[in-house]
């Protein structure tokens, strides 16, 4: 199985900021947006990634729109925290 976790924040440029291991099997990306995400699930759908989690930050709509790029034919899942630390997350991320 290949596997990509896909990471989201205005800081990231998709082109410098990604890591893999195990000869690319698993890896790991920083995007700046939504749209940018997106083009880059095409990407590794089409170089036969077999499932990609997001950070927390893409929430279920961002998911939504992966899986939409995706075609539906690829396993996509989000991060997320326990109720219990909402407030931890709102002082960390400002939401």
């Amino acid at each position: 199985m290949k596997f990509a976790y896909l990471i989201m924040g205005a800081i990231f440029d998709s082109k410098k900021d990604k890591a893999s291991i195990h000869n690319g099997v698993s890896q790991i990306i920083g995007v700046a947006d939504i749209e940018e995400a997106c083009q880059i699930a095409k990407e590794l759908q089409s170089e036969g990634v077999d499932c990609i989690e997001l950070c927390g930050g893409f929430g279920e709509e961002g998911a939504r729109k992966i899986i939409e790029a995706t075609e539906n034919k690829i396993a996509v899942g989000f991060a997320i925290h326990l109720e219990d630390q909402n407030d931890i997350y709102k002082k960390l991320f400002g939401k």
